[in-house]
């Protein structure tokens, strides 16, 4: 009896997470309703209800699993030196790629721009650190530039992301990596 009543409950919290996340990829979150992901996901509001709070409280779960998901994912990997940073990169866009329309949905424009702030934080904890001990940098010079690069890096990916990932996770992250190592002086001639 448990076991079906579980699967009843991952499917409900299954398709009321997949319609939010296809009412998000046509509008905000400030304009969606309970109603409309209820009416989607063919569930009825009492029992959204006893799921989440409300519309938010359901994005902010799927947001807490994917960024739980992606710290899991990137902990697999242990890479100390600065070329391997290269190597870390690729790995968080590989991640990217295989929740393509999760994370594009979430890093969009309807997107909440939490999302975006956690995303930063895991790309800073594995990308970063390396990075600033490798090139000795004092603490209030590292976190403005790992603020910039991070930054700078997150908005290259949602670029990427809406061109319909055009080049392969490897070439993305020679290209962020080469941004972040040389900077616009890699563009000179």
């Amino acid at each position: 009896m448990s076991s079906k009543l579980d699967r009843r409950k991952k499917y409900t919290r299954m398709v009321l997470k997949d319609s939010l996340i296809k009412l998000l990829s046509e509008k905000q979150i400030s304009t969606i309703t309970v109603k409309e992901i209820c009416n989607l996901a063919d569930i009825n509001r009492s029992t959204f209800y006893t799921h989440y709070s409300d519309q938010f409280d359901l994005l902010d779960k799927i947001e807490e699993e994917i960024i739980e998901d992606m710290n899991e994912y990137l902990s697999q990997y242990n890479f100390k030196k600065e070329e391997e940073s290269l190597q870390m990169t690729e790995k968080l866009l590989e991640y990217i790629v295989s929740k393509r329309d999760i994370c594009q949905t979430l890093l969009n424009e309807n997107g909440d721009t939490t999302f975006q702030k956690r995303v930063m934080n895991v790309a800073q904890r594995f990308l970063m650190k390396n990075w600033m001990a490798v090139n000795n940098l004092d603490e209030d010079m590292s976190e403005y530039l790992s603020t910039f690069i991070i930054s700078g890096s997150i908005h290259v990916i949602k670029s990427w992301l809406s061109h319909g990932m055009d080049k392969s996770p490897k070439q993305m992250a020679e290209i962020i990596n080469h941004l972040t190592n040389k900077g616009l002086s890699m563009i000179k001639s």
